[in-house]
């Protein structure tokens, strides 16, 4: 059984429709359905999980979805690590529009991985895999080439516990709300900020950022 009514399947498509149009990104019409059945089963795990402090689907779709979609186009090399993804935030969306690519969701809490493997068999996302645990206790078999975050941490924090996973080239993609400027004074040695790009997310008035941070 559906979820959502028809009627709300029809506003939320047409939210979705302008919100990637006015990120001048390019998502078809087959990933855009796949999005709106992710935002669908995570309104509806919500109600029980408790999986975010958003209820109303259309807030969901402007502050998980389209601020998810708001990196698509920085997030270009092959393997990804989502560190403390949580519902999936940003690596479903981002997956979904990526379907060569592979992505790692890593979460240390056991009914957000439990949501995780239901959206990617509820949705077959081949791409997806996920991983249970704390990431200063995650040894992968091999480095990522980006490591993303959203609303984690300190920038130190993320550094110091992601760094075992970082190859000479990987690069840590940092989502952030307001410029940072006390974080970046208190950044790791070894690593440097490479470039930040200011973004703007369809209906929503608050200041975003993404930090590209690479090892010197």
């Amino acid at each position: 059984m559906d979820f959502f009514s028809q009627e709300q399947k029809i506003q939320l498509s047409q939210h979705l429709d302008d919100g990637i149009k006015q990120l001048n990104l390019k998502v078809d019409d087959e990933k855009q359905a796949l999005l709106l059945r992710y935002l669908e089963q995570l309104a509806k795990w919500n109600k029980a999980y408790n999986l975010s402090g958003i209820k109303d689907p259309a807030r969901m779709l402007t502050l998980h979805l389209l601020d998810s979609l708001s990196i698509l186009p920085f997030v270009n090399e092959k393997t990804v690590l989502d560190v403390g993804s949580g519902a999936g935030l940003p690596g479903v969306p981002i997956a979904i529009c990526k379907p060569k690519n592979e992505f790692s969701l890593l979460d240390s809490n056991g009914k957000k991985t439990r949501f995780l493997f239901q959206v990617i068999t509820e949705l077959n996302l081949k791409n997806i895999s996920v991983i249970n645990t704390r990431v200063e206790n995650y040894l992968g078999s091999k480095s990522f080439d980006i490591v993303v975050s959203r609303a984690y941490s300190s920038l130190a924090q993320f550094i110091s516990q992601t760094r075992h996973l970082l190859g000479e080239k990987s690069k840590l993609l940092a989502m952030k709300g307001h410029y940072p400027h006390a974080e970046l004074e208190e950044m790791p040695a070894g690593f440097r900020l490479l470039e930040v790009h200011e973004l703007q997310i369809p209906g929503e008035a608050g200041a975003r950022h993404l930090l590209e941070i690479v090892r010197i």
